[in-house]
């Protein structure tokens, strides 16, 4: 694919094939994620890549923990409920995948098993859970440099046929993600990527959001018009 392809064309995707992704495939999209800019290179990114039993016991783990009550121990600092115009783009997405699912508002069981697939991070083969290192933890730089990475790593799996989604649903009981990846007590827990073949028999994968444009975004200063 061509760049422009890549980013235009890629989707989140949270239905996946049954198909295992082989450790070539990922280390290759891996390869191409870490050349994304850090600051003053210090590249402070790890990656945890789970399949198979180990990613199915963070599966229950965090699935049963999360029903049981017990409190979101995710490990980056959260900004609490939305407002405003994040709100309304948090709601149209939202409405977007219950319309192609066929989840109606008065369905609190569809509501219900939709919320559960978040927590098995959308049953996808493979979850990439994406770390830094916890000696420069507390200031900003190292998430946005994770960030980068993490966005550079969803489209080089585009690239390749494959499909993700980046969630953080998955990783809401840290303790089960760390037990059973093995992240050692050195690394922050940033955020997970669920990643597979796309299922395209699967509604909520057509489901393309709506982005805000170049005008609402962008400011020009100094440019003659």
């Amino acid at each position: 694919m061509q760049y422009d392809e890549v980013v235009t064309g890629r989707r989140s995707i949270r239905g996946f094939k049954p198909d295992p992704v082989s450790k070539d495939a990922i280390k290759d999209i891996i390869g191409l994620a870490i050349r994304a800019p850090s600051s003053l290179n210090t590249q402070p990114w790890n990656f945890y890549v789970v399949s198979g039993k180990p990613l199915d016991r963070i599966r229950k783990g965090n699935t049963e923990r999360n029903l049981a009550g017990v409190p979101d121990s995710r490990e980056f600092r959260s900004h609490g409920a939305y407002e405003g115009e994040h709100r309304e783009r948090q709601i149209e997405i939202a409405k977007q995948l219950f319309a192609a699912m066929g989840i109606e508002r008065h369905d609190k069981e569809a509501r219900q098993n939709w919320v559960l697939r978040g927590f098995r991070q959308f049953d996808a083969p493979v979850s990439i859970v994406v770390t830094y290192d916890r000696s420069i933890h507390g200031g900003d730089i190292a998430p946005f440099d994770c960030g980068a990475v993490t966005n550079a790593l969803v489209n080089a799996a585009w690239s390749r046929g494959l499909g993700c989604v980046i969630n953080s649903q998955g990783i809401m009981q840290s303790p089960v993600v760390r037990e059973h990846a093995g992240i050692s007590d050195d690394q922050v827990i940033m955020i997970c990527v669920a990643m597979g073949y796309p299922d395209d028999s699967f509604p909520a994968n057509a489901v393309v959001s709506r982005r805000k444009s170049v005008d609402e975004a962008a400011v020009f200063v100094g440019f003659d018009d």
